[in-house]
C-alpha cells in the first residue's frame, strides 16, 4: 500500500503499458497482461502490513511465502488455467502500476470464478480505480471466459471494500464466521456475488468501457 504523497501523479499522459497487452480499457483506468518487471513491484506490496491486512491476497501472500519471490511465479502465473491476473494502470501519469485485479479458481464448466481487487496506493482508492478495474475485469469474465457468476470475500473490517462490491452490483449473500485470520486474530469473511444479467445492468448503467484500437486486445505484442 502506497501512502499519500508518494508518487505523486504528474500532469502529463497516460503511461506506455511497457511490453503488456492493454485487454480493457475504462475511462480512467486501462487494465494489461503482466510482464516480469511487474515482479519488482510485487516484491514492493508484499512487504505493506496495511495492504496485508486490509486485502490478505493469496495471490501476493503465494509470492512471498510460497514462491519466495521467484521469478518463476511470473511464468505459473501466466500458465494457470484457473486465474486471469491483469495489472492496474491509471491514466495521467501515474509513475507505476496502481494495482493487480484478478479472476481466480475459474470454473468454466460451471460458469464462475473468484474476484480479487488489490489497490496498492490510497490516492487510487478515493478515485474509485479499484471500482472500474473490477467492473473491466467482469465484462472480461463474461464476454471471453463465458462466466455467468462471480464470487468475492472481503474481512468484515474493510467496508471500503464491501461498498465498492455493492456499488458494481454485487449482494452479500452470506458470512464465513472466523475464516480470516490478520496475523493477530480470527474475523468473519462477508461473501459477495454477482449474476452475468446483473453485470450487464451495471454495465448498461455506467458504460465504463472503451474500445480498444485495433493494435490492441489481439493476445500479441504490438511491433
Amino acid at each position: 500500500m502506497e501512502h499519500p504523497g508518494a508518487d505523486a501523479p504528474s500532469q502529463s499522459g497516460p503511461r506506455p503499458a511497457e511490453q503488456g497487452v492493454v485487454i480493457s480499457r475504462g475511462l480512467r483506468v486501462y487494465l494489461r497482461t503482466m510482464v516480469p518487471q511487474d515482479l519488482e513491484h510485487l516484491s514492493s506490496w508484499v512487504e505493506d502490513p496495511f495492504l496485508e491486512r486490509m486485502v490478505g491476497s493469496e495471490f501476493l501472500h503465494s509470492y512471498k511465502h510460497v514462491w519466495d519471490k521467484s521469478p518463476a511465479f511470473y511464468e505459473s502465473v501466466l500458465t494457470d488455467p484457473t486465474q486471469v491476473a491483469l495489472v492496474i494502470e491509471a491514466y495521467r501519469g501515474w509513475t507505476k502500476p496502481v494495482g493487480v485485479v484478478r479472476l481466480f479458481n475459474i470454473h468454466l464448466l460451471e460458469g464462475y470464478a473468484f474476484l480479487e481487487t488489490i489497490l496498492t496506493d490510497m490516492r487510487a482508492m478515493k478515485r474509485g480505480f479499484g471500482i472500474e478495474a473490477a467492473k473491466l475485469i467482469a465484462y472480461y469474465g463474461m464476454d471471453v471466459l463465458g462466466l455467468r457468476r462471480l464470487e468475492a470475500k472481503v474481512y468484515e473490517y474493510n467496508v471500503l471494500s464491501m461498498n465498492s462490491l455493492r456499488r458494481n452490483g454485487f449482494r452479500q449473500e452470506g458470512v464465513l464466521r472466523q475464516a480470516g485470520f490478520d496475523g493477530e486474530r480470527y474475523w468473519d469473511l462477508v461473501i459477495f456475488g454477482i449474476l452475468k444479467d446483473e453485470i450487464e445492468a451495471v454495465r448498461r448503467r455506467d458504460k465504463v468501457y472503451l474500445p480498444l484500437d485495433p493494435s490492441e486486445g489481439n493476445g500479441r505484442e504490438s511491433t
